[in-house]
């Protein structure tokens, strides 16, 4: 067969661009991760050209022996990894996952409580643009303005007042640890359903560095490509109880024809997280959390919640007398590549912000460690201390691509 670059040039082109970017520049992104060359292979394989439409044994097409062995090893590798009774790795995304977990104990119209998008929540947990909020009626909880952290009194009085169906706890930009133990007390206390999205803390708790939602939520749901350094996907966990009502609700429910080539890369990445290494890795992704915040700090800027005990910070650059949305822009220039992010209480818009939102993952996996981390602080506070200074901003790229080149990313596929 021929070759990407002969049959399309201009895609060829695309990709070598893409791959000479997250090469070059210094990803802050607190969903994004790089995964490793054997999870690129799995995702590249002839397992794409494969329908398998239901589940390992029972499915609707022929020829599924060797994809059923695929999707069987993903299953099981992310049970032991988690302790989880059953696990549905079919999901496209982690918004699909949320979607069927719900649709699997839930009729529209039931009432869910769920992390203020505005607070450190996601767009799944009852933003009214999204078919969470359109579907269910959405009790949204809030961090606590002084520690801007999840105010556990007022998830109790909401939870006992509207009596929700189900209590659902994570979010996007949450820099704290998830205690999943009170707020199972709180569902307890009430009787309802207790869920737990896990796509950012993942990888942290298959270490067993945070805690783990398993043992106490009834459903978990997570993505696949953040901590876990997987394929783009999702994943739900639930109790044996539940497991007909989440498969179903997946399929015929919600998809057709799972995509194989990335449940392959799913077990992949989750044989690499059973290893070792992968909780060394983990550490010092918790490691350079620390770092970057203390040395953000010591930069002069404010942290949300005074800091991180994850992966992930909030910056608050309006301290600086910026918008997250110019400070994404003129970081971007600098080859630093972070994102604009709401913080709580913000007075600005969602496509304006008071924030940036800064993760470890990425740097982690190029294998940068704490004085790096101090060397980052640095570079952004540089950029951020002039945003008019086209030169500043030169002069600091310079400086991202020397420290990227002694942390190479595929550099044989840069080579080809």
């Amino acid at each position: 067969m021929k070759r990407l670059v002969d049959v399309d040039p201009e895609i060829a082109k695309v990709i070598r661009l893409e791959t000479e970017r997250q090469g070059s520049k210094l990803e802050l992104i607190a969903s994004e991760n790089f995964v490793s060359e054997a999870v690129l292979e799995a995702m590249g394989s002839p397992l794409t050209n494969k329908y398998a439409e239901g589940y390992p044994g029972k499915r609707y097409y022929g020829g599924c022996e060797f994809v059923d062995m695929a999707e069987t090893l993903a299953i099981e590798r992310a049970k032991q990894l988690f302790g989880a009774d059953h696990v549905n790795v079919q999901p496209h995304s982690g918004a699909q996952a949320n979607m069927a977990a719900y649709f699997s104990v839930l009729e529209h119209g039931d009432t869910i409580l769920g992390l203020n998008l505005a607070h450190g929540g996601h767009l799944t947990h009852g933003s009214p643009v999204n078919f969470s909020g359109r579907f269910f009626k959405v009790i949204p909880y809030s961090v606590d303005q002084k520690s801007e952290q999840i105010d556990m009194a007022e998830v109790r009085r909401l939870a006992k007042e509207h009596r929700p169906k189900l209590i659902v706890t994570g979010g996007s930009a949450y820099p704290r640890t998830l205690h999943f133990d009170k707020f199972k007390e709180i569902a307890d206390e009430i009787g309802c359903l207790l869920m737990a999205d896990i796509a950012h803390p993942a990888g942290i708790i298959a270490a067993g560095l945070h805690p783990s939602p398993v043992p106490c939520c009834d459903l978990v749901t997570t993505t696949t490509h953040k901590t876990l350094r997987g394929p783009r996907g999702g994943m739900i966990m639930c109790k044996a109880a539940l497991a007909a009502a989440v498969n179903k609700n997946i399929f015929p429910g919600m998809q057709g024809g799972p995509l194989m080539h990335v449940i392959a890369a799913k077990a992949v990445a989750f044989k690499e997280a059973l290893a070792p290494e992968f909780r060394v890795y983990q550490k010092q992704i918790l490691a350079n959390a620390t770092a970057l915040a203390e040395a953000m700090i010591a930069q002069g800027f404010r942290l949300v919640s005074g800091g991180t005990d994850t992966h992930v910070m909030l910056v608050d650059v309006a301290v600086k007398g910026l918008t997250g949305k110019v400070a994404e822009a003129v970081l971007d220039k600098a080859g630093l590549t972070v994102n604009k992010n709401a913080i709580p209480f913000d007075t600005k818009s969602p496509m304006v912000t008071s924030g940036i939102r800064l993760g470890t993952p990425a740097l982690t996996t190029r294998g940068m460690r704490e004085a790096e981390m101090r060397t980052v602080a640095a570079l952004i506070a540089e950029v951020l201390a002039d945003v008019e200074d086209a030169g500043r901003q030169a002069r600091v790229a310079g400086k991202v691509r020397e420290l990227c080149a002694a942390f190479p990313l595929y550099p044989e596929r840069l080579a080809v």
